[in-house]
């Protein structure tokens, strides 16, 4: 299998309300949120009064044939794509989660980790709750089944005061369609419409992790889920509440340096404008004479190209990516060095013969991949190689949605930049400093970012992090 030296997003969210071909718009949705989770989808529709599901292991495209969807018909939907963590692949946790409760049928699709997540399991298990899945999200599941309060908005609303952590939610009944943030607004969940036309009696309401599933299924943003805030979409009306008192802003700041695609606006903010923003910040910080600017396709592209704006560099293409790399190989039974690397990049020799290069990525996990990228550039004859990152080093791991690496496994956690630089055979190495970061991203205009993973300063009380871990899969 080959691995990838990145941090994971683990799953995107789409939500259709009052569309006759539901189920489609929540494919297509979810097509466009791939980026977001590779290892299994799912949605579960409704036609008004019963609700149907598939899910399965997998991409996309591969899953939702046009039998599959033939069988969804529906005039809601939701629908989730994921990433899970190493050993937690398996059909049992792809979501949607659909159950049968005291308070009707619900399903539910979650973007985010619970930090309190083990210890309400471990409660609920006491008083003979059964869990299906080791997901964090089917604590809500419960959580909502269990509540004293009547109706369903009332008990989603109570279940979601009694979980810490990150969530961006939406969930659906029969006839209604709920999304939720958590009161940080740690995730991203964008709220949009698609007008209604001489074949539609009514507007369609609907929801996701990015405003880029809009895109595609031609509706418009509005405006995002406010953290805190629980919108219930029904047959007569659109409500909104807030469910818990007002906490400090922490949206995840690494939306905009890598996870969300550059043509989304995320949190209010073009992410496109952010990640431009990053390069020329960094060109400012970390200027360097060279020839010429090159991307780490496909993340470091948006970040490059502010770059050599501000410098005045060319801006060059030098490393072609394989976009049709697949999970499995067959690598030469004599090894050939650097093999996963040279399967998704090549250098064009051409451009990079005797030139003095600034490589550009948007981070560096644990270092393996950017050193075999800097000597395959080197190899290809360039004179120098300078790396450039487009964010702080990496220090912490996150507890709120993001697969990360342990501490130990983060390279800048234990060396210095000198000794990272030399690990990775740069000529030289920066990366930009954390109040840049945030000046690039617009902190302050439209929300306060989370810096966990630089700072290790955490907005939330972390409950026994590492204990939950293997016992919950974060979501």
């Amino acid at each position: 299998m080959l691995t990838s030296d990145k941090f994971h997003d683990e799953c995107g969210v789409v939500a259709i309300f009052a569309h006759p071909e539901a189920e489609k718009l929540a494919y297509l949705g979810l097509h466009a949120l791939q980026h977001r989770g590779q290892e299994s989808a799912g949605l579960v529709t409704s036609d008004g009064l019963s609700l149907r599901q598939h899910k399965a292991m997998g991409l996309v495209a591969d899953i939702f044939t046009e039998d599959v969807l033939s069988q969804l018909r529906g005039s809601l939907a939701i629908g989730h794509t994921r990433y899970s963590t190493a050993g937690d692949s398996a059909l049992l946790n792809a979501q949607p989660i659909l159950v049968q409760s005291n308070k009707g049928a619900i399903a539910v699709a979650h973007n985010g980790n619970l930090v309190n997540a083990h210890h309400i399991r471990q409660r609920l298990e006491g008083q003979g709750s059964i869990f299906q899945t080791n997901s964090d999200t089917e604590v809500i599941v419960h959580l909502i089944a269990l509540s004293r309060e009547h109706t369903l908005p009332e008990a989603m609303a109570d279940a979601l005061r009694r979980v810490e952590g990150a969530f961006s939610l939406v969930m659906m009944s029969a006839d209604r369609i709920f999304a939720a943030r958590d009161p940080r607004g740690f995730r991203p969940l964008a709220m949009g419409r698609i007008r209604a036309t001489d074949g539609h009696a009514r507007d369609t309401i609907v929801f996701a992790s990015e405003t880029c599933a809009f895109d595609l299924i031609g509706a418009e943003y509005e405006r995002d889920v406010k953290p805190g805030e629980l919108i219930v979409v029904g047959p007569d009306e659109i409500t909104s509440r807030f469910y818990s008192t007002p906490a400090a802003q922490s949206s995840c700041i690494f939306e905009h340096v890598y996870f969300s695609r550059p043509d989304s606006t995320v949190f209010g903010r073009a992410v496109q404008t952010s990640r431009e923003n990053l390069g020329r910040q960094l060109a400012r910080e970390a200027p360097v004479e060279a020839d010429l600017v090159v991307p780490v396709p496909d993340s470091g592209v948006t970040a490059a190209v502010g770059y050599a704006a501000e410098s005045g560099l060319p801006f060059r293409f030098a490393l072609i990516r394989n976009h049709y790399v697949g999970r499995t190989f067959i690598e030469p039974r004599q090894s050939v060095r650097d093999f996963g690397v040279k399967l998704k990049l090549n250098p064009v020799r051409s451009l990079l013969a005797d030139k003095r290069v600034v490589l550009i990525d948007d981070s560096i996990v644990r270092g393996t991949t950017s050193r075999k990228i800097v000597r395959m550039i080197r190899n290809a004859g360039a004179k120098e190689v300078h790396m450039r990152v487009s964010c702080p080093p990496t220090i912490s791991s996150c507890f709120y949605g993001v697969d990360t690496p342990s501490r130990k496994q983060l390279i800048a956690a234990n060396k210095s930049v000198d000794e990272i630089r030399d690990y990775i055979g740069a000529d030289s190495l920066a990366y930009l400093s954390l109040e840049g970061l945030k000046r690039a991203c617009g902190e302050g205009e439209m929300t306060s970012y989370c810096t966990a993973c630089y700072t290790g300063n955490y907005p939330t009380e972390l409950i026994d992090v590492e204990e939950i871990l293997p016992a919950v899969v974060r979501r």
